[in-house]
């Protein structure tokens, strides 16, 4: 099979998938015939044939997939004029401590945060397949530990934690990513952030694109480095 022709196919595969492609999934295309670094380079070669046009090839956590480029926003939102799905306070407050200080106990979060965490945040957080629990510290009652999950980071459009942007550059990503799927609404907090632990009101940023042909789009919390967290593998 020549280059031109292995490329066509992995373009038609791609574009007709609802869901990002793993390498050894496209590998399956050609029964393993070519090597997992000449796909590599193939996919690398159709991102340079695309680069010129409104949607691009992108590596996100789950694997390759084709999405809109972020220009092209503000023009397919004419199709989709549905508002985005709001977000609390504190949901965003809390996805970011998990995102960034995973992995992370309930208690942990109510320490930064300075306040109760409702627990339906969290169930609404693990029921959009953006947060799940790894396992538990062992300490005494052996609460949960929360991480992020590789959904997560394919509706930001990033390949692993190491992309994520800056805190204030989550929210409007957030939003974006969740356009065109069933939102969180907004979930009262138990008592009113207070205190210097209070995290700061995230501003809006740049948005993720949206994937193409599915349906769906598809602050930065200050000291100590990322912990042990399960890190999502391509």
């Amino acid at each position: 099979m020549n280059t031109t022709d292995a490329r066509r196919i992995l373009e038609t595969a791609l574009i007709c998938a609802q869901q990002p492609v793993a390498l050894r999934e496209l590998s399956a295309l050609f029964n393993g015939a070519i090597a997992a670094d000449s796909l590599k380079l193939l996919l690398e070669n159709l991102q340079d044939e695309w680069a010129g046009r409104g949607v691009e090839l992108v590596h996100v956590a789950s694997g390759w997939r084709f999405q809109s480029r972020p220009a092209m926003r503000e023009y397919l939102d004419r199709l989709h004029p549905e508002k985005p799905p709001r977000y609390s306070r504190a949901t965003l407050e809390t996805l970011a401590i998990i995102a960034y200080r995973q992995p992370v106990t309930r208690g942990d979060m109510e320490d930064i945060r300075g306040v109760t965490i409702n627990s339906l945040l969290l169930k609404q957080l693990e029921d959009r397949g953006w947060i799940e629990v790894i396992g538990h510290r062992e300490t005494v009652g052996r609460p949960a530990l929360y991480a992020t999950t590789r959904q997560f980071l394919d509706d930001l459009g990033v390949d692993s934690l190491a992309d994520l942007p800056a805190m204030d550059g989550l929210p409007a990503q957030l939003e974006k990513a969740a356009q065109f799927e069933l939102g969180i609404l907004d979930m009262p907090e138990s008592a009113p952030p207070a205190g210097p632990k209070d995290a700061p009101a995230p501003a809006p940023a740049r948005a993720a694109g949206m994937a193409v042909p599915a349906d769906s789009a598809s602050s930065r919390i200050p000291e100590g480095p990322q912990s042990s967290a399960r890190q999502p593998s391509t």
